[in-house]
């Protein structure tokens, strides 16, 4: 397939005309689907030759070519209400879609109808098509017919009696000329002739042409009567099939047309980004950063800024250079598995093996990797579950392969869990990427070191797109955030205050942490569960839903629970999940709510009834915290806190993430405290310690929110008491 002018096999005199062997239509079959850009300085243009061209326009639209054409003032009534006087879209999001299928823009640029004009007046609104009418003199027409093409590595220009009418296409007597830069210097100085006097007329700088306002233009509704040239022009009565063609012509439409039918299955099965505005600046950036850290490094990028398309992307740029893909993608749920499987099948990539949620994958994994070894190789992309990945069953085959995968490990934070730590040294893979909003591991120091030298990266890693700027560039949905003040009720204080007491001891007051002892962990982790299942976080979970419920916002709400059991005064156990969605259908009782765990059925079917509204809320415990996309969701109410700031700031991405009929999320966020009036001297220093890690979590979050000054006035209490000040602590990260 050719892919520059100088591939062409043109005429040996470099001339076209309609009564030899190579005829004009057989130059633009030939040069617009290679070309990048064309300039036309025509005496008149009619769109019903953008319908014979069709095939031909559609590559060159598909490919990003840029198309200006400068003209007569005489236009057809069809062009001039659709083109010129009304060149509004009414569908914009069809046009998108349209645009990324090469079949579906020949579709509906061939046709008479709206989506005919449609394809060319979005074409119009992204400039990648400009008309431009003009009068020579303000008397005479525009005779001038020039054409200048570009094909990204040379210009090539045709002078001549070329009209881009359906009659100059099909029936008239036509000629031009090419000059290409291959043919001598008296050929390049026309070139750069024809180049600078369409750029004078194009920027109207010219003094021998008019630029006309619309109702200047002279509207043909009839061919009868006018002038020879302007009957050519408006000669709509022609139909496109082959009647009337010469013989040239009909075999040269249909070897057009079997060879743009070829490229249709091409592209069908080529790889490609999935929107026709092709990857933003961001993912080209992280692309040109990883490839500078010799293919491997973190992307640390906030929830809801598009990781998975930016690491495809990475795969997809690698194979335009190399024509083939290998990939490992590793997830932590089997509906990150699915989610993934529909985010490469965007960028068609057609063969995907998924390993994980009871797939059957050994025997089609077995054969690959059998084939390979007999030196059959096939692109690949395999995308596992960080459980599966680890078993000695999956391992056995993937390292025979392993040297020429790419290894995306979404949530990469997974990688220094210790079942997957101990594989690393053996991951012999070409390249790497880690996706991560969160890439360290909190409160484990070894798995974090273990993760930076997996990937070779260290903070602020190979590409970072931090909140503040996903907010700022609105990628990010913005968010009112209300913290919750929930004390410990005086049973649990007293157990509370009493492991604190014990944990005085092994709390290093100079450096504000506890010392590296086995029994501070025990104790932490009791102290930790008092905090998580605090009963009054029923009672303000109740005042929450009643606040909901009467600013009518109770709907597309998330609430995270706490996990365990919660035992009443005669030792009778209640799951804390159930527990809360009692409490909810008690303030509103034909709520419809669902819960969302593993031991629930057909989770995305719940996700797909919540986002249409079918679900007014979802109660989850820890299975929405990483990387599903759940963009309706404008509530979340944040009842359970383990104090990993992850798994908050994985919490609070299901929330931010853009819908358009989302206008801002709202957060609810429990912070329990031991008790406001509680005034306990020996552990108080410990708790301001406690209680300050805490509130940086809070702060960072309320700082960027939309009602910042609401947020300070809910943690006075806790600040005062603790004499913090909140605008330190902003500060201070």
């Amino acid at each position: 397939m050719k892919e520059t002018f100088k591939e062409i096999n043109f005429p040996p005199t470099y001339k076209y005309s309609s009564d030899s062997e190579f005829i004009p239509l057989e130059f633009y079959e030939n040069t617009f689907p290679i070309a990048k850009s064309i300039d036309l300085l025509l005496g008149y243009f009619s769109s019903n030759a953008i319908k014979v061209l069709s095939k031909s326009l559609a590559e060159f639209i598909f490919n990003g070519g840029r198309m200006r054409i400068i003209t007569n003032h005489v236009y057809s009534l069809l062009d001039y209400e659709n083109l010129i006087l009304d060149p509004k879209l009414e569908d914009e999001d069809k046009m998108i879609n349209i645009f990324q299928d090469l079949s579906e823009i020949e579709k509906n640029l061939s046709p008479e109808g709206l989506h005919f004009f449609d394809c060319l007046k979005y074409l119009l609104k992204l400039e990648k098509l400009q008309i431009l009418p003009v009068k020579f003199n303000d008397v005479d027409l525009a005779h001038c017919k020039t054409m200048i093409l570009y094909d990204g590595n040379d210009y090539i220009a045709t002078e001549g009696s070329i009209n881009f009418t359906l009659s100059a296409l099909l029936k008239n007597s036509e000629s031009f000329q090419v000059d290409t830069p291959w043919n001598g210097e008296v050929s390049v100085r026309r070139i750069e002739e024809a180049k600078a006097n369409f750029e004078r007329i194009f920027s109207k700088s010219h003094p021998e042409y008019n630029y006309i306002d619309k109702n200047k233009i002279e509207v043909v509704i009839n061919s009868i009567g006018r002038d020879k040239d302007i009957q050519d022009l408006l000669d709509d009565s022609l139909k496109l099939e082959n009647t009337g063609y010469s013989e040239k012509i009909k075999r040269l439409l249909k070897r057009k047309e079997n060879r743009f039918h070829e490229k249709i299955q091409a592209f069908l099965n080529t790889p490609r980004f999935p929107f026709p505005q092709g990857p933003r600046k961001y993912q080209k950036d992280a692309y040109n950063e990883w490839v500078k850290k010799d293919y491997s490094g973190v992307f640390a990028m906030a929830t809801g800024t598009g990781k998975t398309i930016t690491s495809l992307n990475c795969l997809l740029q690698e194979y335009k250079k190399t024509k083939t893909y290998n990939a490992i993608i590793l997830v932590p749920s089997i509906a990150l598995l699915n989610q993934w499987e529909e985010e490469v099948s965007e960028f068609n990539f057609k063969n995907v093996l998924k390993v994980g949620g009871g797939n059957n994958w050994e025997k089609d994994l077995a054969n690959y990797v059998s084939n390979v070894s007999w030196g059959i190789k096939k692109d690949l992309i395999i995308i596992s579950t960080y459980g599966s990945f680890v078993t000695d069953r999956f391992q056995k085959y993937f390292r025979k392969i392993q040297e020429d995968y790419l290894l995306i490990a979404d949530e990469a934070h997974n990688m220094g869990a210790s079942q997957i730590k101990r594989l690393l040294p053996n991951i012999n893979v070409e390249s790497r990427i880690g996706l991560s909003a969160t890439p360290k591991r909190i409160y484990d120091p070894e798995g974090t070191v273990a993760i930076d030298a997996f990937f070779n990266d260290t903070p602020p890693y190979t590409y970072s797109f931090s909140m503040e700027r996903a907010l700022e560039e609105e990628r990010l949905t913005e968010y009112k955030y209300f913290p919750k003040i929930v004390e410990l009720q005086n049973e649990e204080l007293e157990k509370y205050i009493d492991i604190s007491k014990k944990l005085l001891r092994y709390f290093d007051f100079e450096k504000g942490k506890f010392k590296n002892d086995p029994i501070v962990e025990k104790l932490l982790l009791i102290r930790k569960n008092i905090i998580h299942k605090a009963h009054n976080k029923i009672n303000c979970f109740k005042g929450i839903v009643t606040e909901l419920e009467k600013s009518n916002k109770l709907k597309y709400a998330f609430t995270y629970v706490p996990e365990g059991f919660v035992y009443d005064e005669g030792g009778d156990g209640e799951r804390m999940l159930n527990h809360f969605m009692r409490a909810a259908i008690e303030i509103k009782p034909n709520l419809k709510i669902n819960s969302y765990t593993a031991e629930d059925d057909d989770l995305k079917g719940i996700l797909t009834g919540f986002s249409e509204g079918k679900i007014d809320m979802v109660f989850a415990m820890k299975m929405l915290d990483e990387g599903v996309d759940v963009p309706r969701a404008e509530v979340g109410v944040f009842c359970s806190s383990t104090g990993n700031p992850r798994q908050f700031i994985q919490r609070r991405g299901r929330l931010l993430r853009k819908h358009e009929d989302k206008a801002f999320a709202t957060i609810y966020d429990m912070v329990v405290v031991p008790s406001l009036s509680d005034n306990n001297v020996e552990t108080y220093r410990m708790e301001r310690s406690q209680v300050k890690a805490e509130l940086q979590r809070v702060a960072y979050f309320s700082s960027l929110s939309m009602n910042f000054y609401d947020t300070r006035d809910e943690l006075a209490l806790i600040c005062s008491k603790y004499e913090l000040n909140i605008d330190q602590i902003i500060n201070e990260l």
